[in-house]
């Protein structure tokens, strides 16, 4: 920071001498500002004439610790700097009175400055050393009185008499910068201002920091900060220190687990007046430093602090404002003693009051409470032999986890309490502690195992307002012949004594709203009546066997891992959500529940199909819009008929063989797992998309979805009749429909016109007949007929102009005039994509599909037996006599043109994968001839027989020759290539692969993986030969 990392030097009053050591042992030396007592510090009035001895002086230090408040290196630099020599009084006032004319000099000349930059229009931000009339009066604020301005003492604000170890850290914020004692330069507004930031400069006092703060906007960013952060950030320049401080951030004091001495926190409980909650759960000696505090604030003459400064606090602390603000306390791990809570009639404002982990007292005698304002006291897990609680004023009263034998009340207003886990205490003390509070209406004694029934019944006696009762895990309540008429939240989790006759009692809460009866062993039947129940838990009860409820605002239902439920009788206005999972025995299910929209009865083993006509309409949930019925295995026939159903799943529901859906909304529907599906009615349905390939064994389909688009059928193998009518559908596969009739076909072409994918791959059924009607799908632009028997292909050419994608792969029975349409007579004129693998297509026929098919992109050839070699672009092609009537008219001219002006094909990719007859591969590139200027990959995989290839491809990418054990001649032009794979190429020499790259001037990547006869030797000519090769990969590279 400009002119506030370094604070100015005591001035002595005498001799010159040794002053530029002192500034030099200052700027080397800088201290930490104590956040206790604020950045200007306390302006005494004048010293009484008595000579004041020399006192000792120790740095103050960040509270929480070194790198929180400061950084690492600017600790070590604290404790190995040199100790501050003892200042005296006599110094220090000579030095004072020095000052004095100066300072008026000063003041008349920076009064003519102003406080505002009117440049920039903000308020201005000072160097650390300078004085403002904001700060300079702050104390006489404080005191009513202006004090002499003695500006030699008001730079010592810093140090401070010290009560404790020098090596204990103080509560404060550091001054140094993270590089120890000097600062780094840096730049602010965009001006260099280290110049002036360094040691000693001349005008570093005088410069100021343009921030784009304003005060008020930095008081907002502030507020979102901790504690421990606003440290951090006063210790950036004195703007933020000076808003740091304020203290709206400091009036919740939080010193939870922080180690500070007593001095600090008096410092505190002194600077900061406000304070209204203070936390010191965690604070070694806490009772102590409390209890040092008060006596601090009442007796403050008798600390031997710094006179000036005791005289000044005992004028301000005459009132002791800390502890009279105080509402909120809290304490923790240590010993109270009775003095402690005696003590606490000092904070008279004191509303709560938290003690957790403690030891209450000496353990011998009773601890006494006794405070006329507290609201709430929290007692947790704490020790104490007797505990007596006397507040006319309390309302919470919580002795959680607390072992103590007796406890005593006389708290006429309190409304709450908590006993639980408070073993110790017999059921006679409880019932004289909850019974001495006549206005009760929250009891806690979960846990008390020695509470009766006599208890209750007495608690019920004396307090009429009990609305809360918690009495889990009391094995020895039955809660017959109790009634509380104002019970509305009762929880009885864990109590053996439960039964059906203790519903008797619970129907006597008629404004009942949430009952918990989890665990409750014996419980075999709930049959309630309540106008008011709103929730209720029955969780892991195994002897419970009948569930009756009716309640119009029913609204929570848990029933989990009661495996005798057989029955469930449930009737509400308001339940909208029923989970019953994983209750093997339930098999009868009565539901009156207008609003119920979901539904999740997953694992119920023992559901029937009569199930169905509880979710149908009439049947009692009008709103219903989910239903689970996973797992269900007793389900053989579901027939559902619901207006309003959206989701629906019935996965593995194995013995179903019949499903009859008339949802109109329906949107999903999950059908994994039903293998023995064999009929199934979709009319109508809502759905977008269905798949019904994991129902092997589905034979009759029937399908009405006016918003379907997708429908998947592949794997329904014994298929035969479909009935599809979905006007929206766009895409239907039905591989593996080897039943699947033309007369099925047919319909479904008729009544779903926007199909654009087909999937007939493996459909053995489907002939000319069926392929003829495809002529209604004038949307068509892919079709798949794998696997099929089809010899005559013409529907599909007649029926189909606007194809795109054909795949006729492995279809055996293809002859080579099955094609002559494609290339003779121009059909298909949009086809880019032509998958023949695995047919039975001759060498002629390929080679004129080739040459003539010249809008194909892709072409799959693989395992083409009858494949011997392929020459592209010859002259052979252009030999073909292809008379110009066989086009259409539309066309012809302009293929005409084509041919006669050798254009240029739209080939990019060819596969041909495994073709074992294959020899050679021949592609040049002559002016004169047809150019392959768009192929860009080539896959010859696997053509174990290939010897020759000769590729002149101007734009060929990736070649692959992998595993062609045969070949031995290879030649490259191909300017572009960058990926060769020649993977298990036995036969081919290095020089041959030499002068083959010799002419692809953009390889990188070379496999000559198990290829003998290319050694190691020949990577430093491939290399030389190409170098833009950047990776080669061999078995012969470690």
């Amino acid at each position: 920071m400009a002119g506030g990392g370094r604070m100015k030097g005591v001035e002595g009053s005498g001799e010159g001498a040794g002053q530029g050591e002192a500034i030099d042992e200052e700027e080397r030396d800088e201290l930490e500002l104590a956040l206790s007592l604020g950045r200007r510090g306390w302006h005494p009035p004048p010293p009484p004439p008595l000579p004041a001895p020399p006192l000792r002086w120790t740095m103050v230090f960040p509270a929480w610790d070194p790198d929180e408040a400061g950084s690492s290196q600017a600790a070590e630099r604290i404790w190995d700097s040199p100790p501050v020599p003892p200042l005296r009084f006599g110094d220090m006032w000579r030095g004072a009175a020095d000052a004095e004319d100066h300072n008026n000099d000063e003041d008349d000349k920076g009064s003519e400055d102003g406080e505002r930059d009117l440049n920039n229009k903000r308020p201005r931000v000072r160097g650390f050393g300078d004085e403002s009339p904001q700060h300079s009066s702050v104390n006489a604020a404080f005191f009513g009185f202006e004090p002499p301005r003695l500006h030699a003492f008001s730079e010592h604000n810093h140090l401070k008499l010290s009560h404790c170890p020098e090596n204990e850290l103080d509560f404060g914020l550091s001054l140094f910068s993270n590089g120890g004692g000097k600062e780094i330069p840096r730049e602010t507004n965009n001006q260099r201002v280290g110049d002036v930031e360094k040691l000693g400069g001349k005008n570093a006092e005088d410069t100021e920091i343009r921030m784009d703060l304003s005060d008020d906007l930095l008081h907002l960013i502030f507020s979102f900060l901790c504690q421990k952060d606003l440290c951090r950030a006063g210790a950036a320049c004195k703007q933020w220190q000076s808003s740091s401080v304020h203290e709206d951030f400091w009036k919740c004091l939080k010193f939870e687990n922080t180690r500070i001495s007593l001095q600090n926190f008096v410092n505190i409980c002194r600077r900061y007046q406000n304070v209204t909650i203070l936390n010191l759960s965690g604070v070694m000696e806490a009772e102590e430093l409390v209890m040092n505090a008060i006596t601090f604030l009442r007796f403050f003459p008798l600390i031997s602090f710094f006179v000036v400064e005791m005289l000044l606090s005992l004028l301000y602390f005459s009132n002791w404002g800390f502890f009279r603000h105080l509402k909120t306390l809290t304490m923790g791990k240590g010993q109270l003693g009775d003095t402690f809570f005696q003590a606490l009639a000092e904070c008279p404002l004191l509303n709560t009051l938290t003690v957790s982990d403690a030891s209450l007292g000496s353990g011998i005698q009773e601890v006494t409470v006794n405070h006329d304002v507290l609201h709430e006291l929290q007692i947790v897990k704490c020790r104490a032999l007797r505990i007596s609680i006397r507040c006319s004023q309390l309302q919470i009263l919580s002795l959680r986890r607390t072992g103590m034998a007796h406890v005593s009340l006389n708290c006429p207003q309190l409304l709450e309490l908590d006993f639980q886990s408070c073993h110790k205490l017999s059921d006679t003390a409880i019932r004289q502690a909850a019974t001495a509070c006549p206005l009760l209406t929250s009891l806690d004694m979960s846990s008390c195992s020695c509470v009766t029934d006599e208890t209750l019944r007495e608690i019920a006696t004396a307090c009429h307002s009990l609305s809360v009762l918690d009495a889990s895990n009391c094995p020895n309540i039955s809660f017959e012949s109790v009634k509380l008429p104002m019970l509305i939240d009762l929880r009885l989790l864990s109590c053996e004594g439960i039964t059906s006759a203790s519903m008797g009692a619970i129907y006597f809460s008629r404004i009942l709203e949430a009952l918990q009866l989890d665990n409750c062993s014996l419980l075999t039947s709930v049959s309630l009546d309540l106008p008011h129940l709103k929730n209720i838990s029955l969780v892991h009860l195994r002897k419970f066997a009948d569930l009756n409820l009716r309640s119009p605002v029913l609204s929570y239902i848990k029933v989990s891992r009661c495996s005798a439920l057989r029955s469930v009788t449930i009737t509400s206005n308001a339940l909208q959500k029923l989970v019953l999972q994983k209750q093997e025995s339930l098999s009868s299910l009565y539901l009156q529940c207008h609003n119920l929209t979901d539904v999740d009865l997953s694992d119920c083993e023992s559901l029937t199909n009569e199930i169905c006509k509880v979710f149908s309409d009439g049947g009692g949930c009008p709103m219903l819009r989910s239903l689970i019925l996973d797992n269900c295995e007793s389900l053989s026939a579901v027939e559902l008929n619901n207006s309003s159903l959206i989701n629906l799943s019935l996965a593995g529901c194995r013995l179903m063989t019949f499903l009859k859906l008339a949802c109109p909304k329906l949107q999903m529907v999950n059908l994994d797992g039903c293998d023995h599906l064999e009929r199934a009615s979709f009319c109508p349905v809502g759905l977008e998309s269905l798949n019904l390939g994991i129902c092997p064994k589905l034979s009759i389909l029937h399908i009405e979805a006016p918003n379907m688009s997708i429908l998947e059928l592949k794997g329904c193998g014994v298929l035969s009749q479909a009935s599809i009518n979905c006007p929206h559908l766009t895409s239907l596969d039905a591989s593996f429909c080897r039943q699947l009739m033309d007369d099925s076909l047919s319909r479904t072409a008729e009544a779903c016109p926007l199909i654009e994918h087909l999937i007939l791959s493996s459909c053995l059924s489907i002939d000319t007949s069926g392929l003829s009607s495809l002529q209604c799908l004038h949307k068509l632009t892919f079709l798949d007929l794998s696997y099929t028997f089809l010899i005559n292909l013409k529907p599909v050419f007649d029926s189909c102009p606007q194809l795109k994608v054909l795949k006729l792969s492995a279809c055996k029975y293809l002859s080579d005039s099955s094609l002559d349409p494609l290339y003779r007579e121009g059909a298909l004129p949009m086809l880019v994509e032509l998958d023949l693998s695995y047919s039975a297509i001759g060498q002629n026929a390929i080679e004129e599909l080739l040459a003539c098919c010249t809008n194909l992109v892709n072409v799959n050839l693989n395992g083409c037996t009858n494949l011997h070699e392929l020459v592209c672009g010859s002259e052979y092609y252009w030999s073909i006599d292809m008379p110009v009537d066989v086009y259409p008219s539309d066309s012809a001219p302009e293929k005409i043109k084509d041919i006669n002006g050798r254009p240029d094909y739209l080939l990019e990719v060819l596969n041909c994968t495994g073709c074992p007859n294959i020899k050679k591969v021949v592609i040049p590139s002559i002016p004169s001839m047809v150019n392959y200027l768009n192929l860009s990959k080539i896959n010859l995989n696997l053509s174990t027989n290939l010897k020759e290839v000769d590729l002149k491809c101007s734009n060929l990418y990736s070649l692959n020759l992998s595993n062609c054990s045969a070949l031995e001649i290879l030649k490259l032009d191909c300017p572009r290539l960058a990926n060769l794979q020649l993977l298990a190429c036995t036969l081919l020499q290095g020089e041959e692969l030499e002068s083959a790259i010799s002419f692809c001037g953009a390889l990188e990547i070379l496999n000559v993986h198990s290829c003998p006869k290319i050694n190691a030797w020949d990577f430093g000519r491939l290399q030389a030969v190409c170098p833009t090769l950047k990776r080669i990969q061999s078995s012969l590279i470690a």
